[in-house]
């Protein structure tokens, strides 16, 4: 099974984590991964755009010249697609671009996270992290204590704080979020996952 180094919030060792080896050690799935990050861009897409057609778009209703005679092509309307104005071939309308992922993948590409960022060494453990109010600088400091540095960051508590939501916020390329709201795209576009010990025990609970 593989371990962690438990740490607090100035980035002092205190103490080690044994990590359940079905969630935080399997063969990461890299097609289910993938899978996963479309499924989540394809469901942030609003899909409002919409064109009109040529039987949307306003004149053209006379025929722009006889139809024999002028040594021109014949034409119907001045609102045909080929024409300027005129409306669009296959005009695009609104539409979902969302997908549905089966809970199996959705497990499966979870699990894989995860797994990446133990083996790649991005795994952070936290034995608490608690703030008194809402300090932007105190979530900064401990990213430096921690050596993240400014690269991006992903913080997952156990339970919504909004203390920790809204400080993190103000920092560039740094995300706080509950582990019951935890995605795959999140914990793959952050450089670090920075992780609660109770949210890590969640996590166990769940997908063992």
């Amino acid at each position: 099974m593989p371990n962690v180094n438990v740490l607090d919030m100035t980035g002092k060792n205190v103490g080690t984590m044994e990590l359940a080896e079905s969630v935080f050690g399997i063969e990461p799935n890299t097609a289910v991964m993938h899978k996963m990050v479309v499924n989540y861009l394809a469901n942030q897409r609003q899909g409002t755009q919409s064109a009109l057609t040529r039987s949307e778009v306003s004149g053209g209703g006379k025929k722009p010249w006889r139809q024999k005679g002028t040594g021109h092509a014949r034409q119907g309307s001045t609102r045909a697609p080929q024409w300027r104005h005129g409306g669009m071939v296959f005009a695009v309308k609104p539409r979902d671009y969302g997908f549905d992922v089966n809970k199996k993948e959705r497990k499966l590409a979870m699990k894989s996270a995860l797994s990446s960022k133990v083996a790649s060494e991005d795994f952070i453990v936290l034995d608490n992290l608690s703030l008194e109010g809402y300090k932007t600088k105190v979530v900064a400091k401990m990213l430096e204590d921690l050596g993240v540095g400014d690269k991006k960051a992903l913080i997952v508590t156990e339970t919504a704080d909004s203390k920790v939501y809204k400080s993190a916020a103000n920092l560039p390329g740094v995300k706080a979020a509950p582990v019951n709201a935890l995605c795959v795209y999140d914990m793959l576009n952050a450089d670090k996952l920075i992780i609660v010990k109770q949210a890590v025990e969640r996590l166990e609970e769940v997908y063992a």
